[in-house]
């Protein structure tokens, strides 16, 4: 992890100074036959998929034939008592049932590079489970992006004392689909991400979503703004925490 974090602060020094960083995540893919039009997104965009769904594994391959970063979206039980789906984790497992059903839910989507949180609003609030996932995501060098479902979550906390790089969602770009909606959320995406600094936005596989995107993306950079993989913001993260200059490792 620490030979990627150079190579990832070197290509953050490559960028401009005094553009603003932006990652933006599609998650909840792997069920829907629409979902394989995100892989028509610029390969910038970051994709976390669902494990053990009819689609995840194939759209994981195709998305990383196309550039895209793969994720793995995780789901986590939550305050409403949502259904979870495959793959789901919960506060009544015991640490050797939870591992394992971190282990079978990674291996079920190729390539990935971190882990995201699906739902989660109990689940990321305690500690215990939180710690144990990221014992394994550090064992196998993956980061993690806290979809803050919660305010509560323990996240970034559990993650810093595991040591494992992690970054917190910022905004949601589709909570409401409609034109007017997507519209109103890009232009609070736009005035996040200007100037030096770093967005995480997480949005969904909607044909209306990707659509909104497609025409919209391509105004970012006119605005100052980079589009880039999730992971390349790590390195800004570290930075901001040690106060540090991104760069200034390389030094």
């Amino acid at each position: 992890m620490r030979l990627i974090f150079v190579f990832l602060l070197l290509a953050t020094g490559l960028t401009s100074a005094h553009a603003g960083q932006l990652a933006i995540i599609i998650d909840d893919i792997g069920y829907r036959q629409t979902d394989t039009a995100v892989l028509s997104l610029p390969p910038e965009v970051t994709l976390s998929v669902l494990p053990h769904t009819p689609l995840g594994k194939k759209l994981a391959q195709q998305g990383h034939q196309k550039g895209h970063e793969i994720m793995l979206h995780l789901p986590m039980q939550a305050l409403n008592g949502d259904t979870l789906g495959p793959g789901g984790l919960t506060n009544q497992m015991s640490e050797s049932q939870f591992k394992q059903q971190v282990a079978q839910a990674m291996d079920s989507v190729p390539y990935i590079k971190g882990v995201n949180n699906h739902m989660g609003s109990l689940l990321t609030q305690l500690p215990a489970p939180m710690s144990w996932l990221m014992e394994m995501l550090k064992s196998r060098e993956l980061y993690f992006i806290d979809s803050a479902t919660t305010k509560f979550s323990r996240g970034e906390e559990m993650a810093e004392q595991r040591g494992v790089p992690s970054l917190r969602r910022q905004l949601f770009l589709d909570n409401d689909i409609s034109h007017k909606g997507l519209e109103r959320q890009f232009r609070q995406l736009l005035e996040l991400s200007k100037g030096p600094g770093m967005t995480v936005a997480i949005a969904h596989p909607h044909p209306t979503t990707v659509a909104f995107l497609k025409a919209n993306l391509p105004s970012l950079s006119k605005e100052g703004i980079d589009l880039i993989p999730a992971s390349q913001l790590l390195p800004l993260a570290l930075a901001r925490k040690q106060g540090t200059n991104p760069t200034a490792a390389l030094k």
